[in-house]
């Protein structure tokens, strides 16, 4: 590394902030949840810009006076979180959670009860209505009754396994189901008891099995019935799914960690769904539709109606929305989209409201809200052509639908769509936004280039963050290039003098994931890396999201061309427009889909790339998983060719510039053995590279000190490997 030392280097600055706050999440609101009655509004955020211990907090949306609703220091016994269940890490690692705390919640829909879970340990929290004075007592131990008003010793630890996970409140407040183990548990006043468990090691109930929360969304495995009788449970057997291994090379004592990990190809866990009363009794749900359907992609169980699923084919081509018989088990159809490529799992969709249901399809080039009515088997598309709906927030009382949409991809609006068509903008603008409905109130979080705010509407009380300000000011400026507009951004020093500079491609560039946002935490690293002397190019190739089907499933058959032609056309296309960007010395960095980007582009595209940063990058695809992959390439068994070229360790004799590999071997996502084949292959081809092995850590490198250093070794790479100095 030239001879410099890592503590040579300057200690103070962007790398050390970013990885001490977390990413600059710590202290700000997250998980907001309003009330259906809109009397209450409910959000998780930790005391400071670097204190990652999130508590529970209670805004009046009349006033938008706070109040302090559960602490975890406050709690007796809680010290740390040294013995969280096996179960909560995996539901942290495949949600990407690098907070402590409070981290999940669950409650009431009036939000007047809560419950969650603190090293393992179950907790119910009566919630005030905001302003109220609390009007009763409970004793130590005591679960009040659903009616009893308010008590003052409003939190109360309900006894317990000692390692539950994914607790969930009945809907009179007195009783939590929670996972433990293999197993589902019942707690509350009449104290804790197993419901129903696992009969072999390989069987689970009541939890989210890998596919179903690392790729479609659904991270829990049990609903309450609306009268409080009984629970739908998933069933989990991973008894043919292949055992893989995660070891710790640092202590060669340790034994090694086995994982389920549905590859590519091979079989994926064996989920049931059953009613199961409160005696243990079981009914089972027919959801797989006579053998066609393998996914089980959503469920719920809506007040005033039946359980409702979401499945999905092997091949993805089809959903279909069924109505459950509690009773009997049997199911009825009651919406089937399809597509010839995939239908997307759109978040918050499908759903049931007032007998109709509402899903999210790509019909006319856009993504389109569409809605089933009783008499309409084919549905009707209520959101306008070119209005792309991303995420379905909530139904509104009127029957409304609103929704995060985009007519322009580089922001997203939170939008209100009635049956009928009419559309209502919310909150609009520049800026990247999400949204919590419930009662008539909204609340909205905003991200612009300026920063970051979170409104609640009517009324405009902000939610206060304690969020600490970046010492970096991005500074992007914004460009459509090349015969596919491709968006693209470029950030440059601060008070640059306008010479070349040498040039880093900064993009992720793959599905489901988009960076080139009107959003300031979008380009922080960027900037950080234009102050120390690049020009930095972010560019959104086809295959991310924001510009509707026909872009998104432009890499089906193919992850590799069409995402690297897109970077190479969008900066020459900048390059032509700014002749800061020094095309005789150029990198790329990414991680995960971008780390396989980023060795894909130094590979095939030396006469363009001179080095390259691959972290956590899939370099087989037939070593990752099923849903994910096989949307894009098929069945390997059955469509060979698109494996076989989109594999980068049987390019590795095509190395010819600087190659920088990092991995966690921790990681249970994309494991080491992507980037440890890779070496091999290119060790085998004579080709020097190096390879960083991060020992203890995930995908999601947690770990401040490891996400501080990756930043400085990176650059320090950039710089030999360019011929650039500090």
């Amino acid at each position: 590394m030239n001879g410099r030392l890592l503590e040579d280097l300057p200690r103070e600055g962007f790398p050390r902030q970013h990885a001490r706050t977390r990413r600059f999440t710590c202290g700000a609101p997250r998980d907001v949840t309003v009330a259906d009655d809109g009397s209450r509004v409910l959000f998780l955020r930790s005391g400071s810009g670097d204190d990652p211990v999130n508590v529970l907090w209670l805004l009046c949306p009349e006033t938008g006076d706070e109040t302090l609703v559960a602490d975890p220091a406050n709690l007796p016994g809680v010290v740390d979180e040294g013995g969280l269940p096996a179960a909560e890490l995996a539901r942290r690692e495949r949600v990407r959670e690098s907070a402590s705390g409070i981290v999940a919640y669950d409650a009431l829909a009036d939000l007047s009860r809560v419950c969650f879970a603190v090293d393992g340990r179950v907790f119910l929290v009566e919630v005030p209505v905001p302003g109220a004075v609390a009007a009763g007592t409970a004793g130590a131990g005591e679960v009040p009754g659903a009616d009893s008003g308010l008590w003052q010793a409003r939190i109360v630890e309900l006894p317990s396994s000692g390692d539950a996970f994914d607790p969930r409140l009945s809907p009179d407040g007195s009783s939590v189901a929670y996972v433990s183990g293999s197993s589902l548990r019942i707690t509350g006043a009449g104290g804790d008891r197993h419901l129903i468990g696992g009969s072999t090691p390989t069987v689970s109930w009541g939890s989210a099995e890998f596919i179903a929360a690392e790729e479609m969304g659904r991270s829990r495995g049990h609903w309450w019935s609306p009268d409080g009788g009984r629970i739908l449970v998933t069933r989990v057997d991973t008894a043919d799914v292949s055992e893989w291994w995660i070891s710790s090379p640092v202590d060669p004592a340790a034994a090694p960690r086995a994982i389920r990990y549905p590859a590519a190809g091979s079989t994926n866990a064996t989920v049931g769904l059953a009613v199961v009363a409160l005696d243990g009794t079981t009914t089972d749900v027919d959801w797989h539709v006579d053998g066609t359907f393998e996914y089980l992609a959503g469920v719920a169980w809506p007040v005033g109606g039946r359980p409702t699923v979401v499945a999905q084919t092997r091949d993805q081509r089809i959903l279909v929305v069924l109505e459950v018989d509690p009773a009997t088990g049997a199911t009825t159809e009651r919406a089937r989209p399809v597509d010839d490529h995939w239908v997307d799992l759109v978040p918050g969709a499908p759903r049931l409201a007032g007998g109709a249901v509402f899903t999210v399809e790509s019909r006319d080039g856009t993504n389109r809200l569409v809605v089933y009515s009783p008499d309409r088997a084919d549905g009707v598309a209520v959101s306008p052509d070119g209005m792309q709906v991303r995420y379905v927030a909530g139904i509104a009382g009127d029957g409304s639908v609103v929704v995060l949409a985009s007519s322009d991809p580089l922001d997203v609006e939170v939008v209100r769509i009635a049956l009928d068509g009419t559309i209502e903008v919310l909150a609009g603008g520049e800026g990247v936004r999400s949204a919590a409905i419930g009662g008539g109130v909204v609340v909205v979080s905003t991200a612009t280039l300026e920063g970051s705010s979170m409104v609640v509407l009517p009324g405009g009380h902000v939610i206060a963050s304690h969020a600490e300000e970046p010492v970096v000011s991005p500074r992007p400026t914004f460009h459509v290039v090349g015969d596919r507009d491709l968006r693209a951004a470029v950030l440059v020093p601060d008070g640059h003098d306008g010479s070349p500079l040498p040039v880093l491609l900064d993009p992720y560039g793959g599905p489901h994931a988009q960076r080139v946002q009107r959003a300031r935490g979008q380009f922080l690293t960027s900037q950080w890396f234009a102050d120390q002397g690049f020009a930095v190019v972010v560019a959104d190739g086809r295959g991310t999201p924001g510009r509707g089907p026909e872009w998104d499933r432009a890499v089906h058959g193919d992850l590799a061309a069409p995402a690297l032609d897109d970077q190479v056309d969008a900066l020459h296309g900048l390059a032509a427009l700014d002749d800061r960007l020094d095309l005789g010395r150029v990198a790329i960095r990414g991680w995960s889909y971008g780390g396989y980007l980023a060795a894909l582009a130094v590979l095939r595209r030396p006469d363009v790339f001179h080095a390259a940063i691959a972290g956590a990058p899939v370099t087989d695809w037939r070593l990752y998983d099923t849903h994910y992959t096989e949307r894009y390439l098929g069945d390997p068994a059955s469509e060979p060719g698109n494996y076989a070229r989109t594999d980068l360790c049987a390019e590795a004799a095509l190395l010819e510039r600087p190659l920088l590999l990092i991995h966690g071997m921790a990681d249970d996502n994309v494991v080491a053995a992507h980037t440890l084949q890779l070496s091999r292959a290119l060790l085998e081809a004579g080709r020097p590279h190096r390879v960083l092995p991060l020992s203890g850590v995930t995908h999601m490198t947690p770990q401040p000190e490891v996400a501080e250093n990756l930043l400085l070794v990176q650059l320090e790479f950039l710089r030999e490997a360019l011929g650039t100095t500090g």
